[in-house]
């Protein structure tokens, strides 16, 4: 019971119940949280800054390299951004490529997920069985691509594999474990009695506050708000194989955006992503898979490009963006990113308040947070206009700062 006073109590940035490097400063009364302050920006990287001193094709890389779980959706929406100034379009046999890396990856985040959230709730039996079966998927994008994380499948104007008529088969295979362990998953985590009562009731998000908050991805159609980047504004294969955005009423019919909720979201559109990538192979046309092969060539029209151009995905977590300017130079001249944790941070705020504090982590997991996709830094002096921090000053203030620890 509580003795009606209030207590700060911190959370994070590093902390044994929070999966990302994150400052939650509670205030508590008893074991319910009373109000929440979040604070981000404990893992800026610098990778923006980094991507303006090299030329588009090795941005790529870098975008991949934003999160080892979204690193399709980064590249795809850099990509397309530089595609949109340049003029350049992808191939149609690319564009079929692009979707199934896409929604394989998507397979492989809300399996991750659903694990993590079982840790959470201590179910680590659950994390166990369900990574044991992401594991398959996994191998799937090893054969695909060669690589079982970062892909660098990714080109200005296609990709640089191709899926090959040998690997369909083995592609469909897994496809059909999936769908064969769909059931089993489902009962998992949506009829075991211990789940149901961690996340139903549990860190609620109504559809107004996830309207008002922009919230993006399965946590804003959880709280029954439809929107997805591949139904609303539809590119490449999503042109020919229509998306429709998933919220809970589906298998339930009524939505309570609670975290109990969000499981659904992401377990059905598991589901979802299974049937894309099966319509994909029996839609995808032959022919090339870039449309300028020659990397000298490419890198010569690259520079003559000059503009803006905006690259957008419906990315496992929810939309996310990139801005690119060229300036007709062998380098970008301004990229921009925003990941969808940028757009789900406030909604944690309503999803934290009158909860309990051994609720936390699973509602703070709940919209799947990824940290060193988000964090940005801009450093301002009173009074003056932001301004840029050299390496030397950086590397001088942190030999400061280290030697000020050691005294």
């Amino acid at each position: 019971m509580s003795g009606g006073a209030e207590y700060s109590v911190p959370v994070g940035p590093i902390h044994a119940a929070l999966e990302e490097p994150v400052l939650f400063n509670f205030k508590v009364d008893g074991e319910r949280v009373v109000d929440v302050e979040v604070v981000p920006g404990q893992n800026h990287r610098g990778v923006e800054w980094m991507g303006m001193q090299r030329n588009p094709v090795q941005v790529i890389y870098l975008a991949e390299k934003i999160c080892g779980i979204c690193t399709v959706c980064h590249a795809y929406s850099f990509v397309r951004a530089v595609e949109h100034i340049s003029g350049i379009e992808s191939t149609p046999r690319a564009d079929y490529i692009r979707a199934i890396l896409a929604e394989l990856e998507r397979m492989h985040s809300h399996l991750l997920w659903a694990g993590i959230a079982a840790h959470e709730i201590g179910f680590d039996s659950l994390l166990h069985y369900t990574w044991k079966v992401r594991e398959n998927e996994m191998d799937l994008r090893e054969m695909i691509t060669g690589n079982r994380v970062h892909y660098d499948m990714f080109m200005i104007g296609g990709v640089r594999r191709d899926i090959k008529q040998d690997q369909i088969p083995k592609i469909l295979e897994t496809l059909k474990y999936y769908k064969d362990n769909f059931e089993k998953l489902g009962k998992l985590f949506l009829q075991d009695k211990v789940i149901k009562m961690r996340t139903q009731g549990v860190g609620v998000l109504t559809k107004e506050d996830a309207l008002k908050l922009c919230a993006v991805g399965p946590t804003a159609r959880a709280s029954g708000v439809p929107k997805d980047v591949r139904q609303d504004q539809p590119f490449g294969a999503y042109l020919d194989i229509p998306v429709k955005a998933i919220t809970p009423d589906a298998l339930t019919g009524e939505v309570h955006g609670d975290v109990y909720d969000r499981i659904i979201v992401r377990l059905l559109e598991v589901k979802q992503s299974i049937e894309i990538i099966e319509e994909c192979l029996k839609r995808m046309p032959e022919g090339p898979i870039l449309a300028e092969p020659n990397i000298t060539r490419l890198l010569i029209q690259l520079k003559k490009a000059h503009g803006e151009g905006i690259g957008r995905h419906e990315a496992p977590r929810g939309e996310v963006y990139h801005y690119v300017r060229m300036d007709a130079s062998d380098k970008v001249t301004a990229w921009k990113v925003r990941a969808p944790t940028y757009a789900n941070v406030m909604p944690w705020v309503p999803m934290l308040k009158g909860q309990q504090i051994a609720d936390i982590p699973i509602v703070a997991a709940s919209t799947d947070p990824c940290m060193s996709c988000t964090d940005r830094a801009v450093v301002v002096k009173e009074g003056q206009k932001p301004y840029m921090i050299s390496g030397e000053e950086l590397h001088k203030m942190s030999v400061e700062k280290t030697r000020r620890m050691m005294a």
